[in-house]
């Protein structure tokens, strides 16, 4: 299976006879294209496709290599061909189905049972309810039930005229239709192919246009920085020499300009937070900047002028060129344009679930869960705690609720429960307390009263611990949080 995308692939199939007057090969061409949906014994010249495509045309080719093609035919006399194959690598019953239904054209890979293995063009939900063509699906053809055969439509011989050009290739006389749709419907695809490719060579090429002109403009806007070097070099010296006058929150330094002919006054800008050592610092970094700026400045102003050069050329030549995606691979190439990255369409992350804990680890290794609010703390104390771990909670004072969790047949340790204890303290009102009481107690021994409301709950047993504040080892624990 060679790939030809984005909607169309060819099945190249070796005959069994091969016929020696006839082509060693034949590839049958499935193209979902809106503007030239067809199934044709391809004639005319095939490219090989260069660069990425999407995952559906590595899954048919991995489910489909080494197939035998049993039968094409048509479903229900609509525009739905079906090619069943057998011999699969899986050992299992494979087939394509090929809907030539203009813009909703698509391929469908099947297995058993009709069941959908992978789709060419993925269909979006609608009203949160799963598309028709996905994986999982069983396949049905477009408006539910399998269609009854339509009339007879005129036929192709009828309809369009014979091509002038000959076919290229010995298979003109077994497919004669073929090649008419492939002058027709083919090159209609293939020029409106041509056209999406020539807009996105012309978007991407004026993007990148833009965007050199806007870096030569803060060339321009360094240049006339830079231009003022001299002058700043005069104010630095002034402002060092009237250092010992200046103070904190000064917003300018008023000094006699020794450099001007009439010594006038001259007003030099401060920042009112910085010391006058620092306003003095900072100025004369300034300077470094500016000057080591100024060094690439005309090599950077000359390289940026000829890339707009070159990027007014390229979208000049896009306008006119009858190979954009040649042209379009000539300008990655020279580095004005980057790849395109065409991996599929794009998936939306899934967020992860909420849990109503945080998780922060003790400095042994034990994992230690903190309730985020009220109704949070009942749900880690109930379900996502088991009777082993350690309950902890500030005696007294409201909070959150914390669980340490204990393997069976490894107990926690005294540093993991302290460790615990002081995020106790920390996530209640007694954070910052000196010294504080906190309950420990196994979870078994911990239970929701019967209407109770969220957070309270009741003790059997357990101990108290007197918990001393920490502020270091508090930190690590919370930078630590997993």
């Amino acid at each position: 299976m060679q790939p030809l995308p984005p909607r169309d692939m060819l099945l190249v199939l070796d005959p069994p006879a091969p016929d020696p007057e006839g082509p060693p090969l034949l590839r049958v061409r499935l193209s979902a294209h809106p503007e030239g949906a067809r199934l044709i014994l391809q004639q005319g010249r095939v490219h090989q496709h260069k660069g990425a495509h999407a995952p559906a045309f590595d899954r048919f080719a991995e489910e489909l290599a080494g197939a035998k093609l049993a039968r094409i035919e048509q479903i229900g006399g609509d525009r739905l061909a079906l090619l069943e194959f057998r011999n699969a690598p899986s050992g299992e019953r494979r087939a394509l189905v090929l809907e030539l239904l203009g813009r909703h054209a698509n391929v469908t890979l099947l297995g058993p049972d009709d069941r959908i293995l992978e789709v060419l063009v993925p269909q979006p939900e609608k009203g949160g309810r799963p598309p028709r063509l996905a994986p999982g699906q069983v396949w049905q053809p477009p408006g539910g039930a399998a269609r009854a055969p339509r009339e007879a439509q005129p036929s192709i011989e009828s309809t369009w005229a014979e091509p002038e050009e000959r076919p290229p290739g010995p298979v003109k006389d077994r497919a004669p239709l073929s090649w008419r749709v492939e002058c027709a419907l083919g090159r209609a695809a293939d020029g409106a192919l041509r056209e999406d490719a020539r807009r996105q060579l012309q978007a991407r090429a004026k993007r990148r246009l833009d965007r050199a002109r806007g870096g030569l403009q803060g060339l321009v806007k360094r240049a006339a920085a830079a231009e003022e070097l001299e002058r700043l070099r005069q104010d630095g010296e002034l402002l060092k020499a009237a250092l010992s006058t200046l103070r904190r929150g000064d917003r300018e330094a008023v000094v006699i300009d020794w450099f001007d002919a009439e010594q006038a006054e001259r007003r030099i800008p401060l920042d009112p937070k910085r010391t006058p050592q620092e306003n003095l610092q900072r100025h004369f970094d300034r300077i470094t900047k500016l000057e080591m700026q100024a060094a690439s400045l005309e090599t950077e102003r000359t390289r940026a002028e000829e890339r707009i050069r070159a990027l007014e050329q390229l979208l000049e030549e896009a306008a006119t060129t009858s190979d954009p995606e040649g042209l379009d691979a000539s300008a990655v190439e020279r580095g004005l344009l980057e790849h395109l990255q065409s991996t599929g369409p794009r998936k939306k992350p899934t967020a992860a679930p909420r849990l109503p804990y945080r998780s922060y680890r003790s400095s042994d290794g034990f994992e230690i869960r903190v309730g985020r609010t009220a109704r949070d703390n009942d749900a880690l104390t109930l379900r996502h705690a088991r009777g082993l771990d350690l309950w902890l909670h500030t005696a007294d004072v409201p909070g959150s609720h914390v669980i340490l969790r204990v393997e069976r047949g490894r107990p926690a340790s005294d540093q993991a429960t302290v460790e615990a204890a002081l995020l106790a303290v920390h996530f209640s009102p007694a954070r910052g307390a000196l010294r504080c009481p906190v309950h420990v107690v196994e979870r078994k021994h911990v239970h929701k009263p019967k209407g109770a409301k969220p957070g309270l709950v009741s003790l059997a047993g357990g101990r108290t611990l007197t918990v001393r504040a920490d502020p270091e080892r508090l930190e690590a624990l919370l930078k630590g949080r997993t």
